[in-house]
């Protein structure tokens, strides 16, 4: 018998967002390193592991019918991710499942792992490179610098899933990083529930990266990553006025030229009853400062419309909150009434088709302001990050494009271009969503 036929097989399905993501990677990681194979269908593995999400109704739905199909393909299904958070609910509808763990429960999962299928590993054979085993492509990689969140926004039940913040010890994500950047990763995307509050329940505590004394601070940490001589992007990046110190790095193009700050809404009412923290900060200012210090500044933020008791005024407001914002990126989302969210117990409930309409009015809103704010690359020379050539061209994202989720920029000559790498190119043309472009000369 074979070796490959010895070792355990392990299919795995992965949901959600990022930080879910990188939970995948590490349980995979720790996987590999014990001798399992991993699959990528249902087909001869032994066991399957779901990592769910369950932040909002619809991906509940998912991550159920998830564990479903893994079920009827399989047979034999663990349950992790913030779903397993809410047992209940997966045993409610899945009460065949082997095990259910919350996030971030990596050992959670290996032992239940082990409990049905023990480890054959032999330790001189089963390699596994320095960086873990990734999901995401060779050049970008997800950086978790911190799990929970420490705020009780009324429409979120994350920190009953994840728990309050605990920062990672700034030695131990520099390594992480460091070991990604040589492994050939070259963008590193930042991430957490709240970047900003990085390193806050550890009171900025140093720590000592390569003997070199650092804060626990989102700043030093940024500063740090920049040196690594790749793209930096940062994630859910709150607003706090020690945002504004991240900037100048940004001029100086010691990390990307970009923020994802989540400002969810503009009306202070509104934004009290979702209990946001730096709901009182005026963000319109906040903006002008940041980009008349980096000009080339990308800002995407999320939205949500339809909040209980939101007035037509208000939404208006919000409306003109985005004129004046003129933000690069935009994602909205219709409230919805997530179970254990307090937000639910609010007056002034609205009608679903109400939140929907207000959602898909404030995209076609911001589809304008984002499309002007593509035009004006237009004859532009940008580098871009290659993710995929074939004989039409090439595939890029510019430094104003985080994965998956903002535009592309489609190289029409890159033919001769190579994924992973980077490229300049001159901006040609533009659509809502996407730039055009061609190879730039000597390039």
């Amino acid at each position: 018998m074979s070796r490959m036929q010895k070792e355990p097989t392990i299919g795995f399905v992965s949901l959600g967002c990022p930080k879910a993501t990188v939970d995948s990677e590490l349980i995979l990681t720790r996987l590999r390193a014990e001798g399992y194979r991993i699959s990528g269908s249902y087909d001869g593995a032994d066991l399957v592991v779901v990592n769910t999400c369950g932040f909002i109704d619809a991906a509940v739905e998912e991550s159920l019918d998830a564990i479903g199909e893994a079920l009827a393909e399989n047979g034999k299904v663990i349950v992790t991710g913030c779903l397993g958070a809410r047992e209940e609910v997966v045993r409610a509808a899945h009460p065949q499942v082997l095990a259910v763990t919350g996030p971030h429960a990596a050992q959670e999962v290996m032992n239940a792992v082990h409990a049905q299928l023990p480890p054959a590993h032999e330790p001189f054979i089963d390699l596994v490179p320095p960086q873990g085993i990734r999901i995401t492509p060779q050049h970008y990689a997800y950086l978790k610098i911190s799990e929970g969140c420490n705020h009780r926004c009324s429409f979120c039940i994350i920190p009953s899933l994840r728990g309050d913040l605990v920062s990672r010890p700034i030695a131990e994500v520099m390594l992480e990083a460091e070991k990604l950047a040589q492994a050939g990763v070259k963008e590193l995307l930042v991430i957490s529930q709240d970047t900003s509050a990085y390193g806050v329940d550890v009171k900025y505590r140093t720590g000592f990266v390569n003997g070199r004394p650092l804060k626990t601070r989102l700043l030093e940490l940024a500063r740090a990553l920049g040196e690594l001589g790749i793209w930096i992007r940062l994630h859910y990046v709150y607003p706090y006025p020690s945002v504004d110190a991240l900037i100048p790095l940004m001029a100086e193009g010691k990390i990307l030229p970009y923020l994802d700050v989540p400002f969810q809404h503009a009306s202070p009412r509104i934004l009290k009853l979702m209990k946001r923290p730096a709901s009182s900060e005026n963000n319109l200012e906040r903006i002008r400062a940041w980009r008349a210090i980096c000009p080339d500044l990308t800002i995407r933020s999320t939205f949500i419309t339809g909040f209980p008791g939101e007035t037509e005024a208000e939404f208006e407001a919000l409306l003109d909150f985005l004129e004046e914002a003129q933000l690069d990126r935009v994602g909205a989302f219709a409230y919805s009434p997530v179970e254990g969210a307090s937000a639910n117990e609010l007056p002034g409930a609205l009608p679903a088709e109400v939140r929907e309409a207000r959602r898909q009015q404030l995209m076609e809103f911001q589809e304008d302001i984002s499309t002007r704010r593509l035009e004006a690359k237009i004859g532009r020379r940008l580098q871009v990050l290659v993710e995929e050539v074939d004989e039409e061209g090439a595939v890029a994202r510019s430094q104003g494009d985080a994965p998956e989720i903002d535009g592309l920029v489609h190289v029409t000559d890159g033919q001769e271009l190579a994924v992973g790498e980077f490229a300049m190119v001159e901006i040609t043309d533009c659509d809502v969503h996407d730039l055009y472009a061609r190879v730039a000369p000597g390039q």
